[in-house]
């Protein structure tokens, strides 16, 4: 079964408003994540999915990030498998990061992409 060329948007494309699944393990989350995104280890994600289907049972866009857009690329081509509105985002965090895009920490500490 062919689905095609999977979906992908620039970072800079996110809107601001978008639902971000970051899938980057516990310590590259801890050093700088997108403010309000869903995180969820790739390496959890089976075992967690039911964290993500309730978050966005309202039909809405999930916009699957990484660091470089690897993880992010497996995981989005699950959920579109999965009938979920996913785009991969495009160079994941360091993308975002260079395009500018605001990046929080649960420390505190400034932000940086691991």
């Amino acid at each position: 079964m062919n689905f095609g060329p999977l979906p992908s948007v620039d970072a800079a494309a996110v809107p601001s408003e978008g639902f971000v699944l970051d899938v980057r393990e516990d310590d590259e989350w801890a050093a700088g994540h997108v403010e309000g995104a869903l995180h969820i280890p790739m390496s959890d994600f089976v075992a967690r999915f039911g964290e993500l289907t309730e978050a966005v049972d309202d039909g809405r866009r999930v916009y699957v990030m990484c660091r470089v857009g690897g993880r992010s690329a497996q995981v989005a081509q699950y959920l579109v498998r999965q009938e979920i509105d996913a785009v991969n985002v495009d160079g994941g965090m360091q993308a975002w990061d260079g395009a500018g895009r605001p990046m929080v920490t649960d420390n505190g500490n400034p932000a940086f992409v691991l």
